[in-house]
């Protein structure tokens, strides 16, 4: 491999003219941004033990009113970026959020897209673009970029979500901003989980002479049927490691534009081996106990923690006990493909 000059190297009258000008050598950065091989993540894999996190949320409804904070939310820290990060991989933002009983937040949309996995607590709703959708443990909520969404708490206990954006693209674009108002009247009528789109496969049948169906027909996913999905698919796929990926149900595209979200079933005492993958992930466990190892690194998890892995990361996923284990990837491979680069490698 050549090796290239340093900056140092070059006379110090040089480099303060290029200065002035605004300009500086691409070759002593070569490497840093264009490593051989293979790329050099800053993320590191790391767990968020949800036992740790909780605390320090709840605290934080004793701290700060919802008012104070519109959202109250503690973002998890990509320790390869340093405190205080909001990523928990290169393109994806990871939160936990609170509700409290009679608390609610006034209706925005924003440019990053956004989809919340409920973690704790019964009660709670969120209402987009009008539609008013029951928030219950696992479920998977979208509230997509240009889409208004608020939600409320009529239950008697906290209520605690995963909150997953693609915030650190529209930043690094420049181009992330958000729009207030006030509270959404909901409309009356269940939202389109429950009937549009209740069974698998099916879907209304549109009029031709019309524009094509909204972007986004189907808002949430029911945890219950997932899980369902998930049992029965294992009791047929000859022993194959067992995922669901969360898509659109009118073109089966990613249900989000840039993250995709995929349930896994791992059966008692599963070890699964997934393909090194070009995508970065965030895993939310719904249910169960196991570990993962992530490049070397063992992350023991149990319900409700989360963990991540950076790009290329070898994985090795097992569960522990007796019940399967079920958990929620978050990924950017919708993003990657978009743009053509998604990849993956065999082990």
């Amino acid at each position: 491999m050549t090796q290239l000059g340093t900056l140092e190297e070059l006379p110090q009258d040089y480099r303060d003219a290029m200065g002035r000008v605004g300009v500086a050598p691409l070759w002593p950065q070569m490497r840093n941004v264009l490593p051989h091989g293979g790329p050099a993540p800053v993320t590191r894999s790391h767990l968020w033990a949800y036992g740790d996190v909780r605390p320090l949320l709840m605290r934080a409804g004793e701290l700060t009113p919802v008012e104070k904070a519109e959202r109250r939310v503690l973002f998890l820290a990509d320790p390869g970026r340093g405190p205080g990060a909001m990523q928990a991989t290169s393109t994806l933002y990871i939160g936990l959020q609170l509700l409290m009983p009679g608390e609610t937040a006034p209706a925005h949309k924003h440019t990053p897209s956004a989809a919340r996995i409920v973690v704790e607590g019964e009660g709670a709703y969120t209402v987009v673009d009008g539609d008013k959708l029951p928030m219950h443990q696992g479920d998977l909520i979208l509230t997509p970029g240009g889409c208004w969404h608020d939600h409320g708490h009529s239950g008697k206990d906290p209520v605690i979500w995963l909150d997953a954006l693609d915030l650190p693209l529209f930043v690094y674009l420049e181009g992330s901003y958000a729009v207030e108002a006030p509270l959404q009247t909901p409309r009356n009528r269940l939202d389109p989980s429950e009937v549009e789109y209740r069974a698998a496969g099916l879907a209304p049948v549109r009029r031709r002479d019309k524009p094509a169906p909204v972007s986004y027909p189907m808002m949430r996913f029911p945890w219950a049927r997932t899980e369902a999905g998930l049992r029965r698919l294992a009791e047929h796929n000859g022993g194959e490691p067992v995922e669901l990926d969360y898509v659109n149900p009118e073109t089966g595209a990613s249900c989000l534009p840039t993250m995709g979200f995929t349930a896994m079933m791992l059966r008692p005492g599963e070890k699964a081996r997934p393909p090194l993958r070009s995508s970065s992930a965030v895993f939310h466990v719904v249910s169960g106990r196991g570990s993962s190892i992530i490049n070397g690194k063992t992350q023991t998890w149990g319900p409700k923690d989360t963990f991540s892995a950076p790009v290329f990361a070898a994985i090795e996923h097992a569960s522990s006990g007796e019940t399967p284990a079920f958990l929620v990837r978050i990924h950017d491979t919708p993003l990657q493909e978009k743009i053509g680069y998604y990849e993956e490698r065999a082990r």
